[in-house]
């Protein structure tokens, strides 16, 4: 299998990498509906119980782009064994959890899992046709949505037939399968960078990460001018140039800082902030919104299961856009995918803020933004992908997703702030919070399509392919990266 001749068949690559994807997807967000049967089985508090989304989040930002890059170095296949791995002890951690505190470390250990992303993209580059690429890329990343949409339905079924304990035991056996597919048929990565891993970059990048990433989750309730809040943000604002400067006069950066200067590459990670900062938020606040009985003027009193369902169509829609994203880059181009992605998720934010009082209205304004999200998530991918060298595969795409959990925990911690700025006497928030709270998102994705539309795309004769019209986009920046391209370079994204 480490032979040319006997490599595995890239379809059977793909099913591996995508069981790995949706996994860790899911868990994304699978816990976020029954955060109060947790707090009431394990005897605690909401605000402590919030610490099982807060750890998971911290953890992922950290771990991903440090997988991303080990696995550049050392091989994409063991690192991806590593990160399912982590996958699999911490559900079964989580589902054994006897406790808050357990549950919480278990969510730390599930956060290494973050890996998988960069190094599926990385895989993918490295072992799949050059016609294929894009396809499997758009897929996979779509499967991000996909995944959290699904642990939204799932959620509530699970823990009414069996418990919350499901949540994890079932993620648990899938990452297993998972990982045992990935040790035997995933082939060892051809491409990897030479050189030593920066352990003080890593160091800093965690610490300015974990800094700002806990004082914006935990803003709302240890209130944003608290010394604990704003000695994390100065923090995070001193850890951050301090990291930059050390990846800078590195020899072996845990991040180019040359590669993430490509206008491609900063243009697309900008547009990730804001769209993570879009679909985190919904993810955690919809289906509250949908829960919250009429009586209060607004809401439709559904179920955890009811509102799960009522998502199903945005699922779907993300679902189905991601297939579909090979083939309409290869007509339309990544970049124009993206802008049109952009579009629908904010034209769908503005319906919601604006227009939530029928049932009806709210599913299909929830299923536009599904089918936007996998339309940008696809395209965002495959931009930055075909952005860097195979070298820098791993670490650069690391790196998007990342910035998309960043985008997630600040968006989410600026709705929350402004949904419960305003309390009812019986402690529901009020209507126009919500509203607030959607149109500021719709806001932010409006200025991530105007962030698409600058994305550059230079045009040039594809020497791959013969014809005066075969013309792909040059991305600037790559000379800077690569002294030889390779033949991939020449790909439409």
């Amino acid at each position: 299998m480490n032979t040319l001749d006997r490599r595995t068949d890239y379809r059977v690559t793909f099913v591996v990498l995508c069981l790995g994807v949706a996994t860790f997807s899911l868990l994304q967000s699978l816990v976020n509906p029954v955060l109060p049967t947790i707090a009431r089985e394990l005897d605690t508090d909401q605000a402590t119980a919030t610490w099982v989304l807060t750890a998971y989040l911290l953890s992922a930002s950290v771990f991903t782009p440090i997988i991303g890059r080990v696995g550049d170095k050392v091989g994409k296949e063991r690192m991806l064994v590593v990160a399912l791995g982590a996958l699999a002890v911490g559900s079964l951690v989580a589902a054994l959890a006897p406790s808050i505190g357990v549950l919480i470390a278990a969510r730390v250990i599930q956060g290494i899992g973050g890996g998988v992303l960069p190094l599926t993209f990385g895989i993918i580059r490295d072992e799949f046709p050059r016609e294929k690429i894009a396809g499997a890329i758009g897929t996979s990343s779509a499967l991000l949505a996909v995944g959290g949409g699904i642990g939204l339905v799932v959620a509530g079924p699970l823990v009414d037939a069996l418990s919350y304990h499901w949540l994890f035991w079932l993620p648990m056996v899938a990452t297993v399968i998972a990982t045992v597919a990935a040790a035997v048929l995933v082939p060892e990565s051809p491409v990897r960078t030479p050189g030593r891993i920066n352990v003080g970059s890593a160091l800093l990048l965690s610490a300015w990460l974990v800094a700002l990433l806990l004082a914006a989750s935990q803003g709302h309730s240890w209130g944003w001018s608290s010394p604990e809040v704003v000695g994390l943000f100065v923090a995070a604002a001193v850890l951050l140039p301090l990291w930059v400067r050390a990846e800078v006069r590195s020899e072996s950066p845990l991040v180019d800082m040359v590669m993430m200067r490509i206008p491609t590459v900063w243009t697309v990670n900008l547009v990730a902030l804001l769209l993570g900062a879009g679909m985190y938020s919904l993810f955690a606040f919809l289906p509250a919104f949908l829960q919250t009985p009429s009586a209060a003027g607004y809401g439709f009193g559904a179920t955890v299961t009811e509102s799960g369902l009522l998502l199903l169509p945005q699922t779907i829609g993300s679902f189905l856009m991601g297939v579909l994203s090979g083939r309409l880059a290869a007509r339309f181009g990544s970049k124009a995918l993206l802008v049109v992605g952009s579009v629908l998720a904010s034209v769908s934010l503005f319906g919601l803020a604006l227009a939530h009082g029928e049932l009806g209205y709210v599913v299909v304004e929830a299923t536009g933004f599904g089918f936007g999200l996998g339309l940008a998530f696809a395209a965002m991918a495959n931009l930055v992908v075909d952005a860097v060298p195979p070298a820098q595969t791993g670490v650069a795409s690391g790196m998007n997703a990342n910035i998309r959990t960043v985008g997630g925990a600040i968006g989410s911690a600026v709705v929350a702030s402004v949904i419960t700025s305003g309390a009812r006497a019986d402690g529901l928030p009020v209507e126009s919070g919500y509203t607030v709270g959607f149109l500021l998102l719709a806001i932010a994705l409006a200025i991530a399509t105007l962030v698409a539309l600058l994305v550059p795309v230079v045009r040039a004769r594809n020497p791959l392919v013969p014809g005066p019209e075969a013309e792909v986009p040059l991305r600037r920046g790559r000379d800077r990266l690569a002294a030889a391209p390779s033949p991939g370079y020449g790909r439409e994204a």
